[in-house]
């Protein structure tokens, strides 16, 4: 009897492995396989892990920061979603979420077809991952608007690599690499499944993305003039004239042909409370409650354009955009464009491409 009752655990695990536990990925609900991103000894079969650093890394790391240990997975030869997903001249890609700092690679980026020559570093937030060609922010000291220092700036300024509920892995209201206190909660929003953006595949943003932001960029809004592009879940609300905007906007040369059920677009994404009507497969646009947020206008990570734009905010014609952004890659991003003039997606919004006239050919005059 006593054996019996010794085996049920035993029968029972069985039982759920044969059932069939879905498998987790390397970060979901807590902790994967430790040597994954750390090591004991640098030494496998003979061979130091890293090569590069003989006498180890800081927290038993296979490589020398955190952020080269997170780029060791995530980057281009492993991920849709990592690092070089092209080259400093030809395959700039923003479609990806997650990633695309090869852009803060580059000695000089090229802002677009008709502006200037910029930097890679101010292409988006700078990492300490030398192993990767990236290092800090040579420019800023510390975040805009805030204290958070642009030395310590890497992946685990954000996420947490042990695993957390939130979004993203993003961190809650806690202490940070040890020094900075978050006051914000993650934000409440639905990734979508893992490949490109698209409009019925898309993060689903439910709310507390700007304040999150703020946990580092704490005054951003207080900087310089008082009068500021509203943003998050205090004035943030576009209002029922800007969510009829939107809804109807479908590109310069089709300025009220869009419907509510059809309007959304990945590149200019909004907040919206509604998580059963407003999910990562809805195609609806706002309504008067939805919210502008961060990332309405700017990507997490890096772009091809200054200060991680998901366009670049100096040029007239998206066209005009950085490496055939325009002419090839929103023509496939946002199929509800009818032509590739179309203005700044500002104006998807705001609508001030009004009376602009396009030629025959579909380019601007």
């Amino acid at each position: 009897m006593k054996t019996a009752i010794k085996m049920l655990p035993i029968v029972a695990i069985a039982v759920v492995v044969l059932l069939g536990v879905p498998a987790l990925a390397f970060h979901d609900e807590g902790v994967a396989h430790c040597n994954g991103c750390h090591t004991m000894h640098n030494s496998y079969e003979g061979a130091l892990v890293d090569a590069d650093s003989p006498n180890g890394n800081p927290w038993l790391l296979v490589d020398a920061t955190p952020s080269d240990t997170c780029l060791g997975c995530h980057s281009g030869a492993n991920s849709s979603r990592g690092v070089f997903d092209g080259d400093c001249n030809t395959g700039h890609s923003r479609e990806k979420g997650a990633g695309n700092y090869i852009f803060l690679t580059c000695p000089d980026l090229r802002e677009s077809t008709r502006g200037a020559i910029i930097p890679g570093e101010r292409a988006g937030h700078n990492l300490d991952a030398p192993g990767n060609l990236l290092a800090t922010d040579t420019t800023l000291v510390a975040a805009p608007g805030g204290t958070f220092p642009a030395s310590q700036m890497g992946c685990t300024s954000c996420h947490d690599p042990h695993g957390t509920n939130s979004f993203r892995l993003l961190y809650g209201a806690r202490l940070v690499q040890g020094f900075y206190n978050f006051t914000n909660p993650p934000p409440t929003a639905v990734k979508n499944s893992g490949g490109a953006e698209g409009v019925a595949d898309h993060t689903a943003y439910n709310g507390g993305m700007s304040e999150w932001c703020g946990n580092c960029h704490t005054n951003f809004d207080a900087i310089g003039v008082t009068h500021k592009h509203p943003t998050g879940l205090d004035d943030g609300a576009l209002g029922a004239g800007i969510a009829t905007a939107y809804n109807l906007y479908n590109g310069s040369d089709d300025l009220i042909g869009g419907a509510a059920a059809t309007a959304y677009w990945p590149e200019v994404p909004f907040e919206d409370a509604d998580d059963v009507t407003y999910t990562t497969a809805s195609t609806q646009g706002p309504t008067a409650s939805s919210r502008v947020m961060c990332l309405t206008c700017h990507r997490a990570h890096a772009t091809s354009a200054a200060s991680s734009g998901r366009w670049d905010f100096n040029v007239t014609f998206n066209e005009e955009d950085g490496d055939a952004w325009g002419t090839f890659e929103l023509a496939q991003r946002i199929s509800n464009l009818s032509t590739n003039a179309n203005r700044s997606l500002c104006n998807k919004c705001h609508v001030k491409d009004v009376d602009d006239e396009i030629k025959p050919d579909g380019g601007p005059y």
